[in-house]
């Protein structure tokens, strides 16, 4: 039988670390995707449609990373809440 090993505070804390810089990183990504989108606009023999498709992967990437951030508060909270093994 495998047993279960409970992250420690530290090692949820690393994980913490790790959701924000990710949320940060999308939300990286979202910014360029909306910038190539106003680059692209209006340019020719740019498809109709880019300018919509990036903005929507852009929203996709905006609302990866406030799940991140929220994944990241709840887990800072359960970090700091529990008590010490």
């Amino acid at each position: 039988m495998a047993t279960e090993s409970v992250p420690t505070a530290p090692e949820l804390l690393a994980h913490v670390t790790d959701l924000r810089a990710d949320a940060d990183r999308m939300d990286g990504y979202a910014r360029r995707l909306r910038g190539a989108a106003t680059t692209l606009d209006g340019r020719a023999g740019t498809p109709e449609w880019t300018g919509a498709a990036l903005e929507r992967h852009a929203a996709a990437c905006a609302t990866a990373a406030a799940g991140l951030r929220a994944a990241a508060a709840a887990l800072l909270f359960h970090a700091t809440q529990r008590p010490p093994p």
